[in-house]
């Protein structure tokens, strides 16, 4: 029976991951952060005895307070990667590592290729960075898969801050300069199983991928279809003001554009993938029925 082992089960991926029913036959194991801390060697070994493939859904994602922990940055997002690379190595399994758009520092004009160099702007995209490197150097049989604006119905998340302040506030300011694909946390899960159902049927196509949902908006664009799709529910639909990032400083820069070109995981894999207004209308959905 193939063994799906995942990491950081807690997060908006993982928790959404262990929500899919696998294929016949297969089994899905998830680990949560108090289950299992992916920077011990000892519960890395737990984690990948047994295992057929490992999915890497842990991370540090707190990009703002990143930068005065770089080192609690570092131990999830590169050294843990990097022993988990190692113990996949030494068993001979996959390892599907998710990273992220903010790896690149957002000038190209585009969308992001996966072989484009790499120019984090801040500690965060750095120490992701810094994985995905350990990643290729410990496990030639690795899956580095970079996302976007992730979001989900659970969680700590851009939409479900917008629906809280949506219903505290007739009137918000939110950036309009930054764009990229916003991606529901499910749509990943659901690319990971049609990955890792390839990998294990005898794929070869290791490297470096992107995933997102299909279309871009900005951040303000984002917030507008929350609204709209939200209005009934909130009673209201509150104004959205465009403003530029210069307006909304943070300690963490974010890149202006962080559109993935994901054609070549299509090709290889052909994962379902979503317009993120359809994802998002799914996701709000959910919202609204818990």
């Amino acid at each position: 029976m193939p063994r799906l082992v995942v990491t950081g089960a807690g997060g908006q991926v993982g928790t959404e991951l262990a929500r899919l029913t696998p294929p016949p036959g297969w089994e899905i194991v998830g680990f949560t952060r108090a289950e299992a801390d992916i920077a011990d060697p000892a519960a890395i070994a737990r984690l990948v005895e047994g295992a057929d493939i490992l999915v890497n859904a842990a991370a540090y994602t707190a990009v703002d307070k990143a930068e005065e922990e770089r080192e609690a940055a570092y131990r999830i997002n590169a050294i843990a990667p990097g022993l988990l690379a190692g113990a996949c190595a030494a068993r001979g399994i996959p390892l599907i590592h998710i990273s992220t758009d903010y790896v690149f520092d957002g000038s190209r004009k585009g969308a992001y290729r996966p072989d484009d160099p790499v120019a984090p702007l801040g500690v965060y995209g750095a120490s992701k960075e810094e994985g995905e490197r350990l990643v290729r150097a410990a496990l030639p049989q690795h899956i580095i898969l970079r996302t976007s604006w992730v979001y989900a119905a659970h969680g700590r998340n851009f939409v479900k801050t917008m629906l809280r302040l949506g219903a505290e506030r007739d009137s918000l300011r939110v950036v309009a300069d930054q764009h990229g694909a916003p991606t529901a946390a499910g749509d990943i899960a659901a690319a990971l199983l049609a990955i890792a159902e390839k990998l294990l049927v005898g794929s070869t196509d290791y490297g470096t991928y992107h995933y997102s949902a299909a279309g871009l908006t900005s951040w303000h664009g984002l917030a507008e279809a929350i609204f709209e799709l939200s209005e009934t529910h909130l009673g209201k639909r509150p104004a959205v003001e465009p403003i530029p990032t210069s307006a909304y400083p943070t300690p963490a820069r974010r890149p202006l554009n962080s559109a993935l070109d994901c054609s070549s995981t299509m090709a290889a894999f052909a994962p379902p993938r979503r317009d993120w207004r359809a994802a998002l209308a799914d996701v709000l959905a959910e919202i609204r029925a818990q």
